[in-house]
């Protein structure tokens, strides 16, 4: 292993998504082996979807992309 290095570890899991209608946030776990199209928030109960071009919640509204994306830059739709 290089100095300096950390191990390489795997995907990150969880993910703060934030309401773009209210503003509130919640922490949730990102599924390994299938993509969230749809998320209600749990504050205004606005339900959302993935933004153009993404694949799902996480990636439009999320801290961190979905597992797919942080491991192989691939959409998990593909």
């Amino acid at each position: 292993m290089s100095e300096g290095r950390a191990p390489a570890a795997g995907p990150v899991l969880e993910s703060v998504l934030s309401c773009p209608h209210c503003g509130a946030a919640s922490i949730e776990m990102m599924p390994t082996d299938a993509c969230i199209y749809f998320h209600e928030c749990r504050r205004c109960h606005a339900l959302l979807r993935p933004k153009p071009g993404d694949c799902c919640v996480f990636c439009s509204y999320g801290s961190v992309k979905c597992p797919p994306m942080q491991q192989a830059g691939g959409c998990c739709r593909t």
